[in-house]
């Protein structure tokens, strides 16, 4: 399996934002890498929703 084809800024960010080790992140599969992103995605627009739904209540 071959390393994933993106920079290294990229790589950095991603391993920030999903809280897994850069060596690990560039070894992972890609639909594996993916289906992380979408969780990240969804819980960061259940977060904007709730905190949305605070604003309104206050």
């Amino acid at each position: 399996m071959k390393p994933l084809n993106i920079s290294a800024d990229t790589a950095v960010k991603l391993a920030e934002h999903l809280g897994v080790p850069l060596e690990h992140l560039m070894h992972m599969p890609q639909h594996i890498l993916l289906q992380k992103l979408a969780e990240l995605a969804s819980a960061k627009t259940e977060e904007a929703k709730s905190s949305d739904r605070t604003e309104e209540s206050d």
